[in-house]
């Protein structure tokens, strides 16, 4: 195992700031996540160490209008952002630290973020960064298209379906200490013991 000053935190980068590219930030996700897609990128945070980039992290707006306004009420559901991608050029890395420190630099928001059980993954960062997990969201199929539209046509119009796989939900509140203790309070989902942490478990 490399030693631990390999993964000295040098630099908190940021697409806001300038001093990460959105154009490195796609291509970490298509090289080093297992989903192997770009998201919807409306922030990102690069973890930068002696030796370069080491990790990403990417905060785009949930594609579901029901679960924005389904959290902490309609009222609250523009505040409502997702993580979704956290990747790491090196596995060993210890991403709950880099996690910890972006959570700190945000803004006033409810950040919801997924731990997929197809991948062996029980959210053990989430956990080591103090996020609320809220159960699980279950395993359905989805249309299958040949892209994606929010202008979905007639279910009978794609009779292929393709699976999604069922995903521990975790929800965490940054910025001002007041707005976390006022929308913790509002929080509509029921708070579920942490998932059992499988040590064999690899996170991507």
């Amino acid at each position: 195992m490399m030693e631990a000053a390999f993964y000295t935190l040098v630099m908190l980068v940021s697409i806001s700031e300038g001093t990460l590219e959105r154009s490195v930030v796609k291509e970490w996700c298509l090289k080093y996540h297992y989903a192997k897609r770009v998201p919807q990128i409306s922030q990102a945070f690069g973890w930068k160490g002696e030796n370069g980039l080491e990790a990403i992290l990417v905060i785009g707006k949930p594609a579901s209008n029901a679960l924005c306004e389904g959290i902490t009420g309609k009222e609250n559901k523009s505040l409502v952002w997702e993580l979704t991608r956290l990747c790491a050029r090196d596995i060993s890395i210890p991403l709950s630290q880099f996690v910890g420190l972006v959570l700190k630099n945000l803004p006033n928001m409810v950040l919801v973020s997924y731990a997929d059980t197809a991948q062996n993954h029980v959210g053990y960062i989430y956990q080591a960064t103090n996020w609320l997990c809220t159960g699980a969201t279950k395993a359905r199929t989805d249309i299958a298209t040949k892209g994606h539209s929010r202008h979905y046509e007639k279910a009978e119009n794609y009779p292929e379906r393709v699976p999604r796989s069922s995903k521990h939900r975790y929800v965490t509140f940054t910025g001002e200490k007041r707005f976390k203790k006022a929308l913790r309070g509002k929080l509509k989902y029921e708070i579920k013991e942490y998932p059992k942490y499988d040590s064999g478990n690899i996170e991507r």
